[in-house]
């Protein structure tokens, strides 16, 4: 037996994730088209951001600037060189590449810009892990075909992958299929993971509720079931070097009691929010519960001849999730509620939370990897994390976060103890590694990064990125591999 080992694997992936809608900017600009992003306005943390399928004037649409990643990469991309990045997460806008979607042919200024993007990471020998399709598609797909509905969107898709794939096979070996892609099992995800419209209300994150519409969103998910499936075998068809995965939302909840209602609960949500997806993307099937749950509730998936065929053969080689707190669950329907990544769940009364209300808790990320691994058993990385906060620039400029610092290194302690348990992880991205527009609400104000921008929730601002506190720390994690935390 191997002594055990309580260290990061040589070679271990640092480095920090983003999302194309969230900090590329350029929403008109180099050919690119119309996204289900850019049609939606800014917001708060309580006031909804509205869906808008026209453009309207004097409204702040803040994925249209973002943080003018478009023309600040390279200056971006040499702040996480001095951090010791080894590792970019990004994500494509699909739009820049097919402006509509359904294209013939790529739009060449698209991919000129990621060609550039790629060789300043080169540059510095960051590698880049590269998320295909990150909470936006191509508007036109959701107006003609009502997005993912729809199952000839999975061929437009594939059609995507080609172009990327056969684009940048010298410089891209990581990819992801979908971000988040067990967000469309939860209401809040029709529009902005499956581009599926609205019914009327343009309150961005809302939808009907009825039975037709929870269908609608599981037929939806099931071509991208599809399309990610395709995907995985056409990229190891095009380079068998090609690492290809799934990133899931891990929502950690725990039974609020011992009460055997509550322990069911919590397996169902497990089972229903995390797993459902993952068990399709990693083992090529749907499982049981998720038969039983469609049965349950009168859900038919329409399904061809070759789609059990299709997802056996498209399983993924690694496993990713986003982990940024936990909530509890309780068949009781009086106990406090309060909210988490894109859910709302129970008040845990062991944890502090976040300004946002997002429960704080570092022993839940190693709980949630054991829990995970232990399932699947291929290697895995956590490719978003971190904290959301107001960052005060002080008068000599400084901007001393040090809320930050404590969350990300309970976090990471806690990773080299789910290292120690015997996962295998093989990567670390935390979230908004440079502070970007909130896919929630919209703001700015909701800042994560090391590195801050100057822009404010009204879109006013210079740009002007500066190093907060928390750069020159994760700089010595990086360095230390890990073993410096302090």
């Amino acid at each position: 037996m191997q002594p055990l080992n309580k260290r990061f694997p040589e070679g271990f992936l640092w480095g920090g994730a983003t999302a194309a809608n969230q900090l590329e900017g350029g929403y008109n600009e180099g050919g690119k088209g119309l996204s289900t992003a850019d049609v939606i306005t800014a917001g708060t943390h309580t006031t909804p951001r509205k869906i808008t399928p026209v453009l309207e004037q004097g409204m702040n649409y803040p994925s249209h600037e973002a943080i003018d990643f478009y023309r600040h990469y390279k200056e971006d991309i040499r702040l996480f060189a001095e951090m010791g990045f080894k590792v970019f997460r990004m994500s494509m806008a699909w739009s820049r590449i097919f402006p509509n979607g359904d294209d013939a042919q790529p739009n060449e200024a698209g991919l000129k810009f990621y060609d550039d993007v790629f060789a300043e990471l080169k540059k510095y020998n960051i590698e880049p892990l590269v998320t295909i399709s990150h909470y936006e598609a191509p508007f036109h797909l959701a107006q003609k075909y009502n997005g993912w509905s729809d199952r000839r969107v999975a061929d437009f898709y594939v059609n995507y992958c080609e172009v990327i794939f056969n684009r940048y096979k010298d410089v891209v070996k990581y990819w992801l299929t979908f971000n988040e892609i067990n967000i469309l099992t939860m209401p809040f995800g029709s529009f902005m993971a499956g581009a599926i419209l609205p019914d009327g209300n343009t309150e961005f994150g809302h939808t009907a509720g009825a039975a037709e519409d929870e269908a609608l969103r599981y037929q939806a998910l099931h071509h991208q079931f599809l399309a990610s499936a395709r995907a995985v075998k056409l990229g190891h068809s095009i380079h068998p070097d090609f690492k290809i995965g799934c990133m899931i939302a891990y929502m950690c909840s725990y039974p609020l009691t011992c009460n055997p209602e509550d322990i069911i609960l919590a397996q169902q949500k497990d089972n229903l929010t995390n797993f459902l997806c993952s068990d399709v993307q990693v083992r090529g099937a749907y499982p049981g519960f998720a038969k039983r749950y469609f049965a349950d509730k009168g859900i038919e998936i329409a399904m061809g001849e070759q789609d059990e065929q299709i997802l056996q053969e498209g399983r993924v080689d690694f496993y990713t999730c986003s982990y940024y707190s936990s909530t509890c669950v309780s068949a009781d329907p009086e106990q406090e509620k309060i909210g988490g990544n894109l859910s709302m769940g129970l008040k845990n009364p062991y944890l502090k939370a976040s300004a946002w209300e997002w429960q704080i808790d570092p022993k839940g990320l190693r709980w949630s990897l054991n829990n995970i691994y232990n399932r699947y058993q291929i290697p895995m990385m956590v490719v978003e994390n971190g904290l959301g906060a107001v960052d005060t620039v002080e008068e000599d400029g400084t901007i001393n976060d040090d809320y930050r610092i404590d969350y990300l290194r309970g976090h990471i302690a806690e990773m080299k103890e789910a290292v120690a348990d015997g996962v295998e992880l093989i990567g670390y991205t935390p979230w908004g590694c440079i502070d970007l527009v909130s896919a929630g609400t919209g703001e700015m104000k909701k800042r994560y990064g090391f590195i801050y921008v100057d822009k404010d929730n009204d879109g006013q601002g210079t740009l002007a990125r500066s190093r907060k506190k928390s750069f020159g720390w994760y700089k010595q994690v990086i360095e230390s591999n890990g073993e410096e935390l302090e």
